[in-house]
C-alpha cells in the first residue's frame, strides 16, 4: 500500500490498518496482542461489533513517530 494514501485523521478500522489493504504487515493476533501489550494503540469501541483506531495514532506507529 501507498501509505500517502492512509488517511492523516479520523478513525480508521482494523482492516485498513493491517496489510495487504493497511500499512502494518502482521496478524490480527500479533496485532490484537501488541495491543494488550500496549505496542500498538488502544482502540476505541463505537459500538458492540464497531473498534477504531486513531489515524494519526496509526500513522505515528508505522512512519516510526513515537
Amino acid at each position: 500500500m501507498d501509505h500517502r494514501i492512509f488517511p492523516e485523521t479520523g478513525l480508521v478500522r482494523l482492516s485498513q490498518i493491517l496489510a495487504p489493504a493497511g500499512p502494518i504487515p502482521v496478524s490480527k493476533s500479533t496485532w490484537w496482542q501488541g495491543v494488550k501489550d500496549g505496542r500498538f494503540p488502544k482502540p476505541q469501541k463505537l459500538g458492540p461489533r464497531t473498534t477504531v483506531w486513531k489515524a494519526q495514532d496509526i500513522r505515528a506507529l508505522f512512519e516510526g513517530e513515537d
